[in-house]
């Protein structure tokens, strides 16, 4: 039988067609196996339908597992980027400013007058002028004592006034710091600048409890020593009274020269 070259030409159209459509799953290496096709009489391809569908199938299948296991990758470097967030530290210390304050107020402190902030001192000089006040110590000594106790109290309540203004002046540092500390917590990008902003708040919060701390001692130090001047004055009243009313040699008589002649 003499074939036609008509006839060949629609059977190549249809090889190059099948061809066409089976390429891009044979370039695929996610196909389990390509669509079978078998040649028929005059190398005619027959093409399988069902095959076709079942290889699509599969691509779909391991392009949405491909698709799955992008999505957790993303979700892996969010991870990391969340967890290098959170390691990232504060950029702001208040640290300096806030020990500067408190320098200051122990500075005030250190300069108390006469009668300073230590236990030995205060006991050394309440024996020498406050506690015993001797029946026979002369007018002029009872009356230095008298004076020295008064410079004491003078000089606690000056102490305590200067505290109580260092005290004040360290408001707008801490107003200032509050104000810095609060807007680095709000705009913290992480845990970790989070946590040393609150911890940065609660060492202002200390510095103020320590200002407290002096303006308190300061006002009960000098509050304790115009209680004290009070007791030593009534001590000393009474030995001076005592004195007074105690019974003497009495009246002496003496020669005494009323004109020159």
């Amino acid at each position: 039988m003499t074939r036609t070259p008509l006839r060949f030409g629609k059977f190549a159209s249809a090889s190059a067609l099948a061809l066409a459509l089976a390429a891009p799953l044979s370039l695929a290496p996610i196909f389990a196996s390509p669509a079978h096709a078998f040649f028929g009489g005059f190398g005619r391809i027959v093409y399988d339908p069902r095959n076709h569908a079942e290889n699509i199938l599969s691509a779909a299948r391991a392009m949405e597992q491909i698709n799955n296991q992008i999505t957790q990758l993303q979700n892996e470097a969010q991870m990391l980027i969340n967890q290098a967030s959170n390691l990232a530290s504060l950029p702001y210390s208040a640290l300096q400013t806030l020990q500067q304050n408190v320098d200051q107020t122990r500075q005030l402190l250190s300069q108390a007058q006469n009668i300073a902030f230590d236990v030995n001192q205060i006991d050394q000089i309440f024996q020498q002028d406050y506690a015993n006040i001797p029946m026979a110590a002369p007018e002029a000594q009872l009356l230095a004592d008298a004076r020295s106790r008064w410079e004491n109290t003078v000089g606690g309540l000056q102490d305590a006034l200067r505290v109580q203004a260092g005290v004040v002046g360290n408001i707008d540092n801490q107003r200032a710091e509050l104000s810095a500390l609060v807007g680095q917590s709000q705009s913290a990008v992480g845990a970790l600048q989070a946590t040393q902003a609150g911890n940065q708040l609660l060492a202002l919060q200390s510095q103020q409890i320590a200002d407290l701390v002096a303006v308190t001692a300061a006002n009960g130090r000098a509050t304790a020593l115009v209680e004290a001047e009070r007791a030593a004055a009534a001590e000393q009243g009474r030995v001076q009274r005592e004195r007074f009313l105690t019974p003497g040699a009495g009246y002496q008589p003496g020669n005494a020269q009323m004109f020159n002649n």
